[in-house]
C-alpha cells in the first residue's frame, strides 16, 4: 500500500532534512521547521526581510543567506549570513562575508566549514562561528557566465558549479577525486529465504501465486549473487588515539582523562582510508602500563628525562604531587611555574660552584633588590632542603627590578614563556653574561654605608677585589692596529668567552681546543675610528690574555641563524662524533660514546714565546714536571647547559653538573663526585660522557664551565652568617603618614632576644599578583594549569612566652612595586593603599628587611606556631626545618579527614569568635598560640586516647554545623560550644 500526504506549504523554495526536522525555506525569507512524522510546523525563523536565497543544516547549526528589503529600491543581497543554534532555537551572531552570497553548503570534512558562492563565481570558505578571511576567497572561471546552481558530492571531496552557459565546473582537492556520479543508497541482495518461507495453504482460492519462489533451473550466476566480501558491512575504522594522550591519560573507573596535546585541530580527522587501514593492521596493541607508554621509542625523539617537566596541581595544591618520583637524591630542585624561571638551571650551576656559594651566603648589604643577597638566601634554602624542591620567587622578583636585565631583554612576558617563542639558547647565554657582571659589581662594594647595619661585609671580598673577578676574571689585552700603522692597546677584565667558529667551506678538521684558542685569542677585522687618520679605517683587532681564570666560562653561541645559512663545515672525527654549531656539523653516530668532541679535560698554558696553548687531555693523563714548571694548568669540565628543542612543549633548558665531594658529604655523608642532570625539579645521576654528548636535532649546547683542578684550595670556604640580632631592633617605617601612636607592635628589647626552642606565634597575609590559570575538563572538574602568583603583604610575629605573651614584636606591611590584581581584603584584611608608602598609615617595610628578621629567628632555633604555616613559608620563600614548625591545622586533624579552619577551632575550643568580618594576622597568631596551649593541655591530661575522643567529637560537631560557626546570639543554643563536652 502507498500512503500519500498532501502538505500545503505556500512559497517553499528550498527543502532540507535532518534526523530531527524537515526544513522548508520560503520565498518570504522565513525558514520553518516541521515534524518528520506529522509535518506540523514546530518552529519558524524569520531570517531575511526580503527573500531567502539558500540555506543548509549541519549538526546543531542552520546557516542561511538571502536578500534584504531596501524600500523602494527593491531587494539587495545581504552580506550577513544568519546562523541559528538548533539546540536553543535562537539566532547567534550573524557572520559577515566578503562576497554576495547566493548559494551556501556545509562541507563537514575536517571542520564544519561553509562554502559561500556568489553568482559571479566568487567562492569563500569560512567557519560558521568564526570570522571570514579574505585569504579564503577563490574564483570560479565562468567566462562571463553566471552561476545558476551549486552542490557538494556526498563524499565531500568534490564541488560542482553549473553556469548559465550550460557548463558544469568540477572542483576537488586532489587530482583523483572519489565520488559516486549517481549518489543514492546501495540496494544489497537479500539472503535466500527458501528455508524460512511461511506455510502456504493451497486450498485457499485467493492465495497469490507471486508468493511461490522461482525455481533455479539455470546454472548461470544471477546478477544479485554478489561475493560475500562486497556485501559484508565494513565501517571505517577510527584513527589511532594520539600516543601522547595515552601516555598522559589517567583512568577514573572506566573513563580516561588526558590533557589535549594540541597536535591536530579540533574535530579533524585526515581523510586517508588506506593509510589508516595499513597503520591499523600493522599496529599490534597499545601498552596498558603507563610506564610502557612513556618508554615507547617512536613517541618522542627527546628522552623522557630531558623533556619539560610540569607540576600537576590538584585541590590540595602541591601536597599530593610526588616530587620524589622526579628526584630521588637529597639535592633540591627548583620549581618552574614562576615567571622567568628559565634560569633555574644556571642558578643550580652557580650553587654547585663552592666559592660562589660561600661568597653570596657571606654577603649582606642594605640594597633592597640585591641579586647577591637573594642568591645567598636561596642557596641557604638549597642547603637545608633534603630533596624537597625550592622556588626562586624572591630572587626572580629582585631580578625583574634590575634595569639592565630589562634592557638586555632577559625579562620574558608570560605569553613568550608559555608559547615557546623565546630563544632560550641565546637567552641563557645572555643571562650568564649578565649575572656574572652583576655579582661582580655587587660584591665589589666596600664595608661602610652598604654593609647591613654594622654586619661585617664579605670577608672574601673585603680587599677591594671581587671574588667573582678572581674566580671568573681574566685580564685581556686588546690591540687595534690601523693600516696607517698606529696601534692602540688597552686592558680590561672579561668574565667569559664566546665561541667563534670558522666560516670556510673547505672540509678541514677542527679540534675543540683549536677553536677555543682562536675564540680566546680572537683576531678580526672591522671598521674603527683612527685618531691618526681622523676617520673610520679598516682595523685589525687582536685579543690576548695575560692570565688564566680559575673558572673558564664559555658561551657556545650555537643559536645564530646567520651561521645556519653559512656553509656547513664537516668535521670528520675518527669516531664520527659531532654536533652542529654555527656552521659546524658534528655527527652523533659513534659506537663508543665515551669519546666526545668536547673534551672532559683541557691543558692550558701561557708561554712567553707562543702565547696561549690549549690542548685536550685524555682521562687519567697528568701534567709532567716540565709542564708544571712552565705554569700549565688542567681544566676539568664541570658544567654543560643545553637547550632542549622540543616542538610539543616549546623547549626547555637543562644543566649537567659535576657535583663535588663537599656537597655529597653535607647531603649524603659520603665523599665522591658524580654527574647529575638538573631539569627544574627533576634530578637524576648520569654518566660523565652524556654530559658532553649533543644532538642538534634536540639537544644543543649553550654554556660550558671548565674549572682549574684543585682551585677551591685558594679560597676561604667558611660561611660566617652575616644576619645578627640587630635586624630585630627598631627600624623606621617607609610610610610617610605612619605615627608611633598607631604602632601595632612592641619591638623586642635586648633582654627579650629569643632563644632556641622559644615559641613564636606567626601569621601572614597575602595579595594576588597574577590570577590562577585553569581549564575545565570534559567531566566538569577544574584543572589548574598555572597557580595564582601570590605576594606576602603582612607578616606578624607575637611573643610565645614571658610576661608579654601574645604581644606582637613584628607587624610589618610589605611594600611592593609590582601591580596587585587582588588585595583579597575579605581574607587578608589588606586594603588598597596599605602597601603604598605615599598614603599608607601602616608600619611599611621592604620584603628583604622582614625576611632577615624571620631568617634570624629560624637560625636561632625558635619554634613557630601558626595555622597553615606550610603555605605561609612557601609564599615568603623560606625553608624552615620541620622540627621548628608547630602547625595547628595538623594538631587537630584526623587522618583522611578534612582540614579544619582556625575560626572553627577557636570557636570550638576557645569560645572565641574570630574572623567574623575580615582577617587580622595579630588575632590569628594569638589564637594559634592559644590553640597550641589547649592542645598541650588536652594531650597531657587525658593521653592520646582521650585526645582522640575529643577529635571525634570535634568532627561530629563540625558535620552537624556544616563546619560553619553559628551566630553568638543563635536562638537554637548553638551559638556557644559550651554545650559540647570536650
Amino acid at each position: 500500500a502507498t500512503w500519500e500526504f498532501t502538505v500545503e506549504v505556500p512559497g517553499v523554495a528550498i527543502m532540507r532534512q535532518s534526523n530531527r526536522f524537515f526544513f522548508c525555506g520560503h520565498t518570504s525569507g522565513k525558514v520553518s521547521l516541521r515534524d518528520l512524522r506529522t509535518f506540523k510546523m514546530e518552529h519558524e525563523f524569520d531570517a531575511f526581510s526580503g527573500s531567502l536565497s539558500d540555506f543548509d543544516v549541519h549538526g546543531n547549526l542552520l546557516a542561511a543567506c538571502g536578500f534584504s528589503s531596501r524600500g523602494l529600491n527593491g531587494l539587495s543581497c545581504d552580506r550577513f549570513l544568519m546562523v541559528y543554534d538548533l539546540r536553543m532555537m535562537r539566532a547567534i551572531t550573524p557572520m559577515q562575508v566578503h562576497v554576495d552570497p547566493l548559494f551556501l553548503r556545509f562541507i563537514p570534512t575536517y571542520t564544519s566549514r561553509l562554502a559561500i558562492i556568489s553568482q559571479t563565481g566568487q567562492c569563500q570558505f569560512c567557519e560558521p562561528t568564526g570570522l571570514a578571511n579574505l585569504a579564503d576567497i577563490f574564483h570560479v572561471n565562468t567566462v562571463g557566465q553566471l552561476l545558476m546552481s551549486f552542490d557538494v558530492s556526498s563524499s565531500k571531496q568534490a564541488l560542482s558549479f553549473g553556469d548559465s552557459g550550460g557548463c558544469v565546473h568540477l572542483w576537488s582537492s586532489a587530482p583523483e577525486v572519489s565520488f559516486n556520479s549517481y549518489s543514492r543508497e546501495t540496494e544489497l541482495a537479500l539472503p535466500c529465504l527458501v528455508d524460512s518461507l511461511p506455510q502456504l495453504d493451497w486450498i485457499h482460492e485467493l492465495m497469490p501465486l507471486s508468493l511461490l519462489p522461482m525455481p533455479l533451473t539455470s546454472t548461470e550466476p544471477l546478477l544479485s549473487d554478489w561475493p560475500t566480501s562486497l556485501i559484508t558491512p565494513s565501517p571505517r575504522r577510527a584513527p589511532l588515539v594520539d600516543p601522547e594522550i595515552l601516555r598522559t591519560m589517567k583512568t577514573v573507573g572506566f573513563i580516561g582523562y588526558a590533557p589535549n596535546p594540541r597536535s591536530r585541530p579540533r574535530n579533524q580527522v585526515p581523510y586517508k582510508i588506506k593509510d589508516i587501514e595499513l597503520e591499523y593492521d600493522s599496529y599490534n596493541q597499545v601498552p596498558e602500563s603507563p610506564i610502557g607508554r612513556d618508554e615507547e621509542p617512536h613517541l618522542y625523539m627527546v628522552p623522557k628525562k630531558y623533556r619539560k617537566v610540569t607540576i600537576k596541581y590538584s585541590k590540595l595544591g602541591l601536597e599530593d604531587f610526588d616530587f620524589k618520583h622526579y628526584n630521588r637524591t637529597l639535592f633540591a630542585g627548583l620549581e618552574p611555574h614562576i615567571p622567568n624561571a628559565y634560569c633555574n638551571c644556571m642558578i643550580q650551576v652557580l650553587y654547585f660552584l663552592e666559592p660562589v656559594r660561600y661568597l653570596v651566603q657571606n654577603h649582606l648589604c642594605q640594597k633592597e633588590f640585591c641579586l647577591a643577597c637573594e642568591l645567598g638566601f636561596l642557596f641557604h634554602m638549597l642547603d637545608l632542603s633534603r630533596g624537597d624542591p625550592c622556588q626562586a620567587s624572591n630572587f626572580l622578583r629582585a631580578f625583574r627590578t634590575i634595569p639592565e636585565a630589562s634592557a638586555l631583554g632577559l625579562i620574558l612576558a608570560d605569553s613568550d614563556e608559555q608559547t615557546g617563542k623565546a630563544r632560550l639558547g641565546r637567552l641563557i647565554q645572555s643571562w650568564n653574561r649578565f649575572i656574572l657582571a652583576q655579582l661582580h659589581q655587587e660584591t665589589l662594594e666596600q664595608e661602610g654605608p652598604q654593609a647591613y647595619r654594622g654586619a661585617s661585609s664579605s670577608t672574601l671580598g673585603s680587599s677591594g677585589e671581587s671574588v667573582i673577578g678572581r674566580l671568573f676574571g681574566c685580564e685581556v689585552e686588546n690591540s687595534s692596529l690601523c693600516r696607517c700603522g698606529k696601534e692602540t692597546v688597552r686592558s680590561s677584565l672579561t668574565l667569559l668567552f664566546t665561541m667563534h667558529y670558522p666560516e670556510q667551506r673547505s672540509p678541514e678538521e677542527y679540534d675543540f681546543a683549536e677553536i677555543l684558542k682562536k675564540s680566546i685569542c680572537l683576531e678580526q677585522s672591522t671598521q674603527a675610528w683612527c685618531d691618526n687618520c681622523e676617520k673610520y679605517q679598516p682595523t685589525v683587532q687582536t685579543r690576548n690574555i695575560r692570565c688564566l681564570p680559575d673558572v673558564l666560562v664559555i658561551n657556545c653561541e650555537v643559536n645564530s641563524t646567520k651561521e645556519a645559512e653559512v656553509s656547513v663545515l664537516i668535521v670528520e672525527m675518527p669516531l664520527s662524533i659531532c654536533f652542529i654549531v654555527e656552521g659546524l656539523t658534528f655527527d652523533t653516530q659513534a659506537e663508543d660514546m665515551r669519546h666526545v668532541w668536547i673534551p672532559l679535560s683541557l691543558k692550558m698554558c701561557i708561554s712567553k714565546t707562543q702565547g696561549l696553548e690549549v690542548s685536550s687531555l685524555s682521562e687519567g693523563e697528568e701534567l709532567t714536571e716540565s709542564e708544571e714548571a712552565e705554569g700549565a694548568s688542567v681544566f676539568d669540565l664541570v658544567v654543560t647547559v643545553s637547550h632542549i628543542q622540543d616542538a610539543r612543549t616549546g623547549g626547555n633548558l637543562v644543566a649537567h653538573i659535576k657535583v663535588g665531594e663537599t656537597y655529597h658529604q653535607r647531603k649524603e655523608g659520603v665523599t665522591h663526585q658524580q654527574w647529575y642532570l638538573f631539569n627544574d625539579f627533576l634530578i637524576e645521576p648520569i654518566d660523565k660522557a652524556e654530559s658532553a654528548q649533543f644532538d642538534v636535532n634536540w639537544k644543543v649546547p649553550a654554556v660550558l664551565y671548565y674549572v682549574k683542578r684543585n682551585y677551591n684550595a685558594k679560597y676561604d670556604l667558611r660561611i660566617k652568617n652575616p644576619i645578627d640580632a640587630s635586624v630585630l631592633l627598631t627600624e623606621a617605617s617607609l610610610a610617610r603618614k605612619q605615627r608611633k601612636s598607631h604602632a601595632t607592635f612592641i619591638p623586642l628589647m635586648v633582654s627579650e632576644m629569643p632563644q632556641a626552642a622559644d615559641l613564636v606565634g606567626l601569621d601572614a597575609e597575602f595579595v594576588t599578583l597574577n590570577q590562577e590559570e585553569a581549564e575545565l575538563r570534559s567531566d566538569g572538574t577544574k584543572s589548574t594549569i598555572k597557580p595564582s602568583q601570590m605576594s606576602v603583604a603582612r607578616i606578624t610575629c607575637v611573643r610565645g612566652q614571658g610576661t608579654n605573651e601574645g604581644v606582637p614584636f613584628i607587624d610589618d606591611y610589605i611594600s611592593t612595586q609590582e601591580q596587585v590584581v587582588d588585595y583579597l581584603t575579605q581574607y587578608s584584611g589588606i586594603k588598597p593603599g596599605d602597601l603604598d608608602a605615599k598614603i599608607s598609615s601602616k608600619h611599611l617595610t621592604t620584603l628583604k628587611s622582614t625576611y632577615l628578621k624571620l631568617r634570624f629567628l629560624i637560625d636561632t632555633g625558635v619554634r613557630f606556631v601558626g595555622h597553615g604555616l606550610q603555605k605561609d613559608f612557601r609564599v615568603i620563600n623560606l625553608m624552615v626545618p620541620k622540627e621548628q614548625v608547630i602547625d595547628t591545622v595538623y594538631l587537630f586533624h584526623m587522618p583522611r579527614k578534612r582540614m579544619i579552619s582556625l575560626r572553627f577551632l577557636a570557636w570550638y575550643f576557645l569560645d572565641l569568635n574570630i574572623q567574623s568580618e575580615t582577617h587580622d594576622s595579630i588575632e590569628d597568631a594569638r589564637t594559634a598560640l592559644q590553640l597550641y596551649r589547649k592542645y598541650v593541655e588536652l594531650s597531657h591530661n587525658g593521653g592520646q586516647e582521650e585526645f582522640r575522643k575529643v577529635l571525634k567529637a570535634l568532627y561530629e560537631k563540625g558535620r552537624k554545623l556544616d563546619w560553619k560557626v553559628p551566630d553568638i546570639d543563635s536562638a537554637d543554643g548553638q551559638g556557644s560550644p559550651k554545650s559540647t563536652n570536650h
